[in-house]
């Protein structure tokens, strides 16, 4: 299984919410009640004020399936996470978690796959090395280019100091001129920016910036 804690990666309440498919509401709820709190926390108002990690993110999935797909109350995770809270934050990313009739049952001693000892009826099991590898996808698919981004410059209020860059990026215009203008060749920009496309340079040389 993959060492969460190797993967290095920030994630705004916008990329968690799109990604999740929590809403805003319930993170900030889960934050300020301290049920689910993110790697960073700032101050002001600022959009990128809670950050979330990777490991983050495959927790909010795993709790995602838990408390909107199986209907798992949030009291009974409360109290899951008080129980086991020396797991500490491996306790949703690590650890084999099964819902039965809304409860969460968990398996820490590597036994088979647990069953209702009455019914026999099959408990439904969370594979999180498979929520793992979805988060990762879907990270990927978040963060790739839109075609008609390609050969754009654009300007996006909060992105960059509000500077003008590569549309579907963060790199600035005047970071691809100032390259330019120190004699690197096109193949050497796109080695330095490997996100950028020939047209994105093309379109970043030949924006002309306003006079001031």
């Amino acid at each position: 299984m993959l060492d969460t804690s190797e993967v290095i990666a920030a994630f705004t309440e916008e990329h968690v919410h799109k990604l999740t498919g929590l809403s805003r509401g319930r993170l900030r709820y889960w934050d300020k009640t301290g049920f689910f709190a993110p790697a960073y926390v700032g101050t002001g108002k600022s959009p990128f004020r809670r950050v979330y990690s990777f490991r983050d993110l495959v927790a909010l999935r795993t709790l995602e399936m838990l408390r909107v797909q199986n209907n798992v109350p949030l009291q009974h995770l409360r109290k899951v996470a008080d129980k086991l809270a020396h797991l500490k934050d491996e306790l949703w990313t690590t650890t084999t978690l099964w819902v039965l009739n809304r409860r969460v049952v968990v398996q820490l001693t590597g036994d088979d796959k647990p069953q209702e000892v009455l019914s026999g009826q099959y408990v439904l099991g969370i594979p999180l090395g498979r929520v793992i590898a979805d988060t990762e996808r879907d990270v990927t698919a978040l963060r790739r280019r839109a075609d008609n981004d390609k050969g754009r410059v654009t300007k996006t209020r909060g992105i960059s100091r509000n500077a003008l860059v590569i549309a579907g990026t963060r790199i600035r215009v005047d970071s691809v001129r100032r390259l330019h203008e120190d004699g690197y060749s096109h193949e050497q920009i796109l080695a330095e920016y490997p996100d950028l496309t020939e047209a994105d340079i093309v379109a970043a040389l030949g924006h002309k910036p306003l006079a001031a």
